[in-house]
């Protein structure tokens, strides 16, 4: 067999190097007129070890990672030229063990099964790994609509996106409203950490979400189709208007798609600015529409009025790439995966204080323990796990003592956090619980759009009240003045950003109540993140007095001779921490 030399070149493997390792795979075939053919892919989803490169020969297959150009230079010459794969630089393999397996052992890739497999910008092989079969299928046999919708319903998907509502019902209801103009929208343009997946699947795969559109399209009876995705994935719209264009001229866009009479559907690319709020499905209807992304009042639900007043259902990407899988492999095949109330599997964005972070595909019934430790491979620095932030910057924080809780919708949603679209952020005994909360109300309190008042001005008062706790001005009463507004926000909002802004802050009261005690009662910030309420003090058994904390304190509150122990005036130390950072001998302690 030829062997093949395959670079990711994904969003996350071009920002690590892999285009200029690409480059240098390629000069030195060219140069030393090496006998392998040079392939492209995208994220294969362990963006911790990118950039990947994976060769395969008729040994096997072996997936090299943190590959940089004098790396490359080394596994060519052994691998290629000596047939001697580098055994210490393998990442994934069939053919012995590596320190990565937990990682890939653990997961099942339905929406991920392409991803980081084939080159995205080539139908063929897209069509050789099943791809468009389902769609055949379906116009092969004849397939009522109402069975598609059913096979669909009948799976248990739910909604990927956030709400978690059963995809098949939601079809259902598109389908029973009638109209000679309906249209389906692919949502490609959420905010939260789950984006990431998004724009890892449209890089990677972008067949599959077209195909999932046009299954879609036949169900409900769709004569449009519009993927809203954000103009900061470049990559992304451009392998969608790539894989568009093939779709067209194999005959599954474009009218009376693959002999079945009547069936026209077409689908363009609608680039949106960015706008959190235009994950809210009437928001991105508006933004489509050339409106302002602002929301509006339900019913009528876009099922019966959408876009241009049609009938019109939205999903986002990680539904649509599983709509394939499960019409080709039937419904009780995807039912195999998951809990009673959520079937499937659920791609994560991990991030945070982990070890392996990037994309995980895990079955739904899954612990989060078990997601963090064996697939994350737990806590960078061996430090102790504290919470884990899930559903994006709407979601809530999850604390340690909960980590058993099983990824399912329900299990999620009990503990105060909800599934979203895919966002996990771990934190370690470092982490802020309060600054945390900030963060996150900072971004959702900024991408209001402003329409409802409880939003607009109840996240802009909470927000500071969290400025004042980690300023070292918190005071009895903020809590429960927190815990108001947010109820009040939670309750009045007309659209699910204002809804869940608050919970960050509601979670984060539930589980770590005694940071916030503290901030406010001992002015003390116990994970020493919140600079306010630290105090800097000289470690007597380290100060070798050098005098380099004395020479960089902007107030001059440092005293000592040089060759002598240190001290710092407190009445004048305003917390910079120019010395924390300056001293060399780490003899400036925090407390």
């Amino acid at each position: 067999m030829e062997t093949k030399v395959i670079v990711g070149l994904g969003s996350c493997g071009i920002a690590a190097g892999a285009g200029k390792v690409y480059e240098k795979i390629k000069s030195l075939k060219q140069a030393e007129h090496l006998d392998f053919d040079l392939k492209k892919t995208s994220c294969v989803g362990m963006c911790y070890r990118e950039p990947l490169v994976e060769i395969i020969d008729e040994s096997g297959s072996y997936l090299y990672g943190d590959v940089d150009e004098e790396r490359a230079i080394d596994i060519l010459d052994k691998h290629i030229n000596q047939h001697n794969p580098v055994k210490e630089y393998v990442v994934k393999t069939d053919l012995f063990k590596t320190e990565d397996d937990e990682y890939n052992d653990s997961q099942v890739r339905i929406a991920l099964r392409n991803c980081g497999f084939m080159d995205p910008e080539k139908i063929e092989e897209y069509e050789a790994r099943q791809g468009y079969r389902a769609i055949r299928k379906i116009a092969g046999q004849g397939m009522p609509r109402l069975d598609v919708i059913q096979t669909v319903l009948s799976s248990g998907l739910r909604g990927r996106g956030g709400g978690g509502f059963p995809t098949g019902l939601k079809w259902k209801f598109a389908n029973n409203n009638k109209s000679d103009e309906k249209y389906i929208i692919c949502n490609a343009d959420e905010g939260d950490p789950g984006a990431f997946m998004d724009r890892s699947v449209l890089e990677g795969d972008p067949h599959s979400v077209l195909e999932g559109m046009i299954i879609g399209a036949y169900a409900i009876e769709a004569t449009g189709g519009v993927i809203y995705c954000r103009a900061e994935y470049p990559l992304a719209i451009k392998r969608l208007n790539i894989a568009i264009e093939q779709a067209r001229a194999k005959g599954y866009l474009g009218k009376n798609i693959l002999g079945i009479d009547g069936f026209n559907f077409d689908i363009y690319i609608k680039e949106g600015a960015g706008a959190f709020v235009c994950g809210e499905e009437t928001a991105l209807i508006a933004s489509v529409e050339g409106e302002r992304g602002m929301p509006r009042k339900r019913p009528p639900f876009p099922a019966s009025q959408g876009l241009w007043k049609k009938p019109t259902n939205i999903n986002n990407v990680e539904t649509f790439a599983n709509i394939p899988w499960i019409v080709l492999n039937e419904a009780d095949e995807y039912k195999k995966y998951g809990t009673e109330k959520s079937k499937g599997t659920k791609v994560f964005a991990l991030a945070g204080k982990i070890r392996r972070s990037g994309l995980v595909e895990v079955p739904m019934g899954m612990s989060i323990r078990d997601v963090i430790f064996k697939m994350g491979g737990g806590i960078q620095n061996d430090k102790k796990f504290k919470a884990v932030q899930m559903g994006g910057p709407s979601g809530g924080c999850i604390p340690e003592y909960l980590a058993d809780t099983l990824v399912d919708y329900d299990s999620v949603n009990a503990t105060g956090a909800i599934m979203g679209s895919g966002g996990m952020v771990v934190m370690d005994e470092t982490t802020c619980m309060i600054d945390v909360a900030k963060f996150f109300l900072d971004f959702t309190q900024k991408e209001s759009c402003g329409k409802c008042t409880f939003c607009r001005v109840g996240t802009k008062r909470m927000l500071e009240i969290l400025d004042r706790i980690t300023n070292g001005q918190g005071k009895e009463g903020d809590i429960e003045l927190l815990e108001e507004l947010s109820y009040q926000i939670k309750d009045n909002s007309l659209c699910g950003l204002g809804q869940t802004a608050p919970n960050p802050v509601l979670t984060t009261i539930k589980y770590f109540r005694d940071e916030y005690e503290a901030h406010i009662r001992d002015k003390k910030c116990p994970a020493l993140v919140c600079k306010k309420l630290l105090t800097y003090e000289v470690d007597p058994e380290k100060c070798t007095g050098c005098t380099v904390c004395a020479k960089n304190c902007p107030t001059d509150c440092i005293d000592g001779e040089r060759k002598e122990v240190h001290f710092i005036r407190q009445e004048d130390c305003i917390k910079c921490g120019t010395c924390y950072s300056k001293c060399k001998f780490d003899a400036i302690k925090l407390s």
